[in-house]
């Protein structure tokens, strides 16, 4: 039984060999969609995790099934843009043995949920403009690819080391009813 919760500091190490596993590595490649075709190193680190828990603007949802770490995702308010409240949904992350079974959607759906109660009138998300199954995964959850696009942060080795000078992110973004 899958159940709910915000993350927590004492989260912080299962939730960074989660993040990791799901995005980077041999283990990635077990899931139908991960990043390590694109970037080696780290997708993130436990500071960073600890910085997002701190932030009241920010919310990590855990799922657990049983007790057991199975996915996470991230919601940040962003304020406002040309007077409407945005919400960001980040780190969708489905442990790759899980990944197929329905989490991802359950995630994104307590995602829009804990957006609207912000307030948020939309929800955006940046993703790899390379990883096209991915993009059309979140295209058929309702989100259109805006036309917008955000450099990606090539020289930071806090998000990972690209394998190609060529990665960008599309934004993506859904209205909130």
């Amino acid at each position: 039984m899958i159940t709910l919760r915000k993350a927590s500091a004492s989260d912080i190490p299962a939730l960074h060999a989660l993040v990791e596993s799901g995005y980077r590595g041999e283990s990635a490649k077990r899931g139908w969609t991960h990043e390590a075709d694109l970037l080696g190193g780290q997708r993130t680190d436990p500071q960073a995790l600890a910085d997002i828990i701190a932030d009241p603007a920010q919310t990590i949802l855990l799922a657990e099934d049983n007790g057991a770490l199975a996915g996470c995702v991230l919601i940040a308010d962003e304020g406002d843009r040309n007077g409407k409240p945005i919400a960001y949904l980040g780190m969708l992350t489905v442990s790759p043995e899980r990944q197929s079974a329905g989490l991802g959607r359950q995630l994104i759906a307590a995602a829009e949920t804990h957006a609207r109660k912000l307030g948020a009138a939309s929800m955006e998300m940046t993703v790899i403009k390379q990883r096209r199954e991915l993009i059309a995964w979140y295209l058929r959850r309702g989100y259109v690819d805006t036309g917008r696009e955000e450099p990606f942060p090539l020289d930071d080795e806090r998000f990972g080391l690209p394998k190609s000078r060529d990665l960008v992110f599309i934004v993506l973004a859904k209205t909130l009813q």
